[in-house]
């Protein structure tokens, strides 16, 4: 399927397929609150690693706007993670992600995950491998031909997590305050 033919709400999976806690969907409009509040704590969290990620004030509206233009974005995924059992229908994750063209490499088109958080409650138990395994499916049905990750250098969790599974750094960005 592509995102095209996906309609907002549409299960990827269910969590007895995938063997996790979660029911995994394309986010809809009426998530856009839920998901940006999950958004803003994975900025903080990425705040703590380095001071030059440092969240602006607006931090909430920008997330509100941005899951809001993802939605619209045909080249964009944004899936909701939901708990099941007594969190059913509670958005306990988050991932964006999209497809962009390389104009200089083979392949093409690169499926890129910008973000992937989840309620720390819903770790440790393959929710991650799970949300990763799922995005990446999406990624490769909507033409991408090779998958990346981005995430602060200094965040040694996610640099384990995406090593674990295959992943290797390709390119760096450095910065300095001015």
């Amino acid at each position: 399927m592509t995102a095209n033919k996906e309609r907002a709400g549409e299960t990827i999976r269910t969590a007895a397929e995938a063997s996790a806690p979660v029911h995994l969907r394309r986010a809809s409009a009426a998530d856009v609150k839920a998901l940006a509040a999950l958004l803003v704590r994975l900025k903080r969290l990425n705040e703590e690693f380095d001071p030059l990620l440092k969240v602006r004030d607006d931090v909430e509206e920008r997330a509100r706007d941005i899951l809001t233009s993802d939605l619209a974005n045909p080249m964009a995924i944004v899936l909701a993670a939901e708990g099941v059992g007594p969190e059913r229908g509670k958005i306990v994750g988050v991932v964006r992600a999209q497809v962009r063209e390389r104009p200089f490499y083979a392949p093409k088109m690169e499926g890129v995950i910008l973000d992937i958080y989840l309620l720390p409650l819903h770790r440790r138990h393959g929710v991650g491998e799970y949300l990763l395994t799922e995005t990446t499916r999406a990624l490769k049905e909507q033409g991408a031909g090779i998958v990346t990750a981005e995430f602060p250098t200094q965040n040694e969790i996610a640099a384990r997590f995406y090593a674990k599974r295959g992943f290797r750094p390709i390119s760096a960005l450095h910065a300095r305050s001015i």
